[in-house]
């Protein structure tokens, strides 16, 4: 053991000897290369911990005989000195807080070659300041590449919505397409079953004419049928049986026919006759209501109808006829809903509904537009007559002007007296003066109205004498207590007064003339056209022959007293005892001229 550390001493002398001095003064050297070179960094740190770090890998080296210790005792001196040099002047540095270095702080001269080092300071400053510059920039430019790839994520985000809305929208134009395809298809389904309809239409219309035709071939045999299977030997039996007073059998025979779901008015209205015998209208209702529920003839679901009563009755058979207006059985069935037997007593409305009705009806028999909806021909032919038996005896009911109120103004000294003339029996009679406000009820008389049974409403009321020209409506409640009206009729009293004169003039002609009136004999009074002057024109007169060679001279009408006489004129005049005549012609002022009136002397 004390050999080898002995061998080991001789070595370190050895080496010192031959590489100590050189080591030494390159350690030194770096030293102080360091020192001066401090202001760029901590160049003696640096070295220090390199060359301990190589120490330490020599000596274990050498420890653990990896190297020959006299080729690695050199090296190991080397790093020995420039750790412990480096280390020494790095020490120094803190110790003084030296940032040019140790040797800059105490030797002038050293600190003169590091400013002219200064160049290079300068450079790694402008270096540091354009690394600082473009760290700025980078990060500047990282904020725009940062909003950029925002706006680029908010460009696509919007792309994305487009996209979305497009598909979208491109979803409801599918959408829409599909329902137009739906729509065109649906249209053509409709006009497909529009022409399946009407070619059933066709063929229904086209076997009823062979049922008819067959019920009318049927009809001579006069028995019934033994073996029924077509509707019209059905319809053959129910008759039959019908008649002869089975109603049983007839009754299961109309119930057969039901069953063809035949579109023909005929049958099921004397179907409906024979229920109602049997079961009362109630029963009838239920039985034509089952069939009407399963059956697809607009005909039975019209007879069905029918069962209800009146009013209700009525507004289904409208409502009917505004589903089907071109059904026309229906025209004839609501004909009789206003008719007199019916209703026992009419009135105008109902006479007007019945008539419209049933020219509605009989307007379909031409071009045989009506056959279509009867079996038995008889049956048409029935309800035709009647129709226009009614239709001729309801006359010219469907005139707007005719069957109106009537005015007729009297005039008095007291003022006007309106007598209202009316086409029917009414209940209440109202008027109103000028064309809106209340109506005014003239009220009832003490008498009873024997058409209606009820009160007679007063049919005239009063005006004064200064009423100006201006129209009257007249309104009245007919005897089902309907109100009718109001119509409108003018009234101007100037011409009035000189329609009521004339009227009175004409009807009582025989009074213009009086000779030797009252025992004055040889006087001619004309007393009576004097009153009614207003109407008159011009009076001319002749004696003792036609000629009309002579006028009386009227005095104005008065039309505040029209029938006073002034009191400066003189209402006759003198003839001779041989006038044994006189002709007389008046003018009225509305230009008319009546006849020439002869006049006797007595």
């Amino acid at each position: 053991m004390s050999e080898i550390a002995t061998g080991t001493t001789s070595l370190l002398r050895a080496s010192l000897s031959r590489t100590g001095k050189w080591a030494g003064g390159v350690a030194f050297v770096s030293g102080a290369v360091s020192d001066v070179l401090n202001p760029l960094g901590p160049f003696a740190a640096y070295i220090a911990l390199v060359a301990s770090v190589a120490a330490a890998i020599i000596a274990v080296a050498m420890v653990l005989r990896l190297v020959l210790a006299a080729r690695a005792m050199p090296a190991l001196i080397f790093a020995t000195s420039a750790a412990a040099i480096a280390g020494g002047v790095y020490g120094v540095q803190q110790e003084t807080n030296s940032q040019n270095g140790v040797i800059a702080t105490l030797v002038p001269a050293v600190a003169q070659l590091q400013q002219s080092l200064g160049i290079v300071s300068e450079k790694v400053a402008k270096i540091e300041q354009t690394v600082t510059q473009t760290q700025k920039t980078v990060e500047a430019v990282k904020k725009s590449t940062d909003t950029v790839a925002q706006k680029t994520d908010q460009i696509a985000s919007a792309q994305q919505q487009q996209t979305a809305q497009g598909a979208e929208t491109q979803k409801t134009v599918e959408a829409v397409k599909q329902t137009t395809d739906t729509l065109a298809e649906g249209q053509k389904q409709q006009q497909a079953q529009a022409e399946k309809l009407q070619a059933t239409t066709e063929q229904i219309a086209a076997s009823i004419d062979t049922i008819a035709k067959g019920f009318a071939q049927l009809a001579p045999q006069g028995g019934a049928i033994a073996d029924p299977k077509r509707p019209d030997e059905f319809y053959h039996n129910a008759r039959v049986y019908e008649l002869a007073g089975d109603m049983l059998n007839a009754r299961r025979a109309y119930l057969a026919f039901a069953g063809f779901d035949v579109d023909a008015i005929d049958p099921y209205t004397r179907f409906a006759t024979l229920l109602r015998v049997q079961d009362g209208k109630a029963g009838a209702r239920e039985v034509l209501g089952t069939l009407a529920e399963k059956a697809r003839a607009p005909s039975i679901k019209l007879v069905h109808l029918l069962q209800f009563d009146d009013a209700q009755r009525l507004g289904k058979l409208n409502a009917f006829i505004a589903a089907n207006p071109d059904y026309a059985p229906a025209y004839f069935l609501e004909a009789q809903e206003f008719s007199e037997d019916r209703l026992g007593s009419q009135t105008l409305a109902d006479k007007r509904s019945e008539a419209e009705a049933l020219t509605k009806f009989v307007s379909y028999e031409k071009d045989g537009g009506l056959l279509k909806y009867f079996v038995d021909q008889t049956q048409l032919a029935d309800w035709l007559d009647r129709s226009r038996t009614r239709l001729a005896a309801l006359g010219d009911v469907l005139d707007p002007s005719r069957f109106v109120p009537t005015l007729t103004p009297t005039r008095s000294n007291a003022g006007w007296s309106m007598t209202i003339s009316l086409p029917e029996p009414a209940t209440a009679i109202s008027w109103r003066l000028g064309d809106s406000g209340p109506f005014t009820d003239t009220g009832l008389l003490a008498t009873n109205d024997q058409r209606t049974g009820k009160p007679m409403p007063n049919p005239s009321f009063e005006l004064p004498d200064s009423t100006a020209a201006t129209n009257i409506a007249i309104k009245y409640l007919d005897t089902r207590g309907r109100e009718t009206g109001p119509f409108a009729i003018r009234f101007d009293p100037d011409s009035a007064l000189q329609q009521g004169n004339k009227q009175i003039l004409d009807q009582f002609w025989t009074s213009w003339i009086a000779f030797d009136a009252s025992g004055n004999h040889g006087l001619v009074y004309f007393t009576q056209m004097l009153s009614f002057r207003c109407a008159i024109g011009q009076v001319r007169y002749s004696l003792n022959g036609t000629a009309l060679d002579k006028e009386i001279k009227m005095p104005p009408c008065d039309a505040k007293d029209p029938y006073a006489i002034p009191a400066d004129y003189q209402p006759y005049f003198k003839v001779r005892d041989d006038v044994k005549s006189m002709a007389v012609q008046v003018t009225y002022t509305d230009g008319t001229k009546s006849p020439v009136r002869e006049y006797k002397r007595q």
